[in-house]
């Protein structure tokens, strides 16, 4: 059984999906990249934000081969809980984060998830 193995590209960048605050101090690092707000790297969310747009920029994060990984605040990745948890990938790697108002349910966290049932599976 063999697995595909990760070929390491250059400029590969990372993305974020977060709460306005969240989202500026890792724009204030660099991180950013917008050529256009639908090409972005980024989403801050706010209450007029739609589930539907987050689900939408999920999906192009997702599938966008320059994109290494993928940060979420753990408030709207719960949102989003169903397409996390089915995410397979390893490349984008989506990581949790806490929000800046809760705090941090390791129980939901995606990483702890896959890592649980990794070790399940070695039983």
């Amino acid at each position: 059984m063999s697995k595909t193995r990760y070929q390491p590209k250059e400029d590969l960048y990372f993305a974020i999906i977060g709460d306005r605050d969240t989202v500026t101090g890792f724009l204030l690092t660099g991180m950013g990249n917008s050529v256009l707000k639908s090409n972005s790297n980024f989403l801050v969310v706010d209450q007029k934000t739609s589930q539907e747009e987050v689900e939408q920029t999920f999906h192009r994060l997702t599938n966008d081969e320059n994109i290494a990984i993928i940060i979420i605040n753990q408030t709207i990745a719960n949102t989003i809980r169903h397409l996390i948890d089915s995410y397979e990938k390893t490349i984008p790697t989506v990581i949790e984060i806490p929000s800046k108002n809760k705090k941090f349910d390791f129980s939901t966290d995606y990483i702890m998830g896959k890592l649980q049932k990794m070790l399940k599976k070695k039983k």
